[in-house]
């Protein structure tokens, strides 16, 4: 039987953390140790198949600027799930409850959307950003237009077409 747990970084107990991070480097030929990083420090939803781990996904704190206002944005990090498990409803149930939690707790929801991720979150009312990303370095706003394409939100109410800015960290800023 499938469940779904969220556990904060803080309280998930050393092996579980060893086997979030085996998933991810299972699941993510590319994953990185800023991959990693970017994981942690906020709300894990975990996808348990009895005693096997099957599915995480996170969502952490960031500053996103949009129309001169930094916003607290829930982001959206490593949703994996493991193979052989995958189209069975497991993503849906991690982001089902990464989405109440960014719908009651931040201003907006921002993920970075692999190319084959993206229609799973257009489906889920995720909206693609249209305008230009910048992430705000240590040297200053800079310019993403690598990630032009690649950004979702999740909001009712916003101006997609602007200019959005996100908290700068080391790896990929989106």
């Amino acid at each position: 039987m499938r469940v779904i747990e969220t556990v904060h970084t803080a309280d998930l107990a050393p092996d579980v953390v060893e086997r979030i991070r085996a998933l991810l480097y299972e699941v993510f030929d590319d994953m990185t140790e800023d991959d990693w990083e970017h994981a942690l420090g906020g709300l894990h939803a975990l996808a348990w198949d009895g005693d096997d781990l099957i599915g995480h996904a996170s969502v952490v704190q960031r500053r996103i600027l949009h129309q001169g206002k930094a916003l607290r944005a829930g982001y959206v990090e490593a949703v994996a799930v493991k193979e052989g498990k995958r189209r069975q409803g497991v993503a849906g149930a991690l982001m089902a409850e990464l989405e109440r939690v960014i719908k009651s707790a931040y201003d907006l929801g921002a993920l970075g959307a692999s190319d084959e991720g993206a229609a799973f979150y257009a489906q889920r009312g995720w909206k693609p950003w249209q305008g230009k990303t910048f992430a705000l370095t240590p040297t200053g706003v800079v310019a993403t237009p690598e990630e032009d394409d690649c950004v979702f939100v999740l909001h009712d109410d916003m101006d997609l077409e602007g200019e959005i800015t996100a908290d700068w960290r080391d790896g990929d800023v989106w």
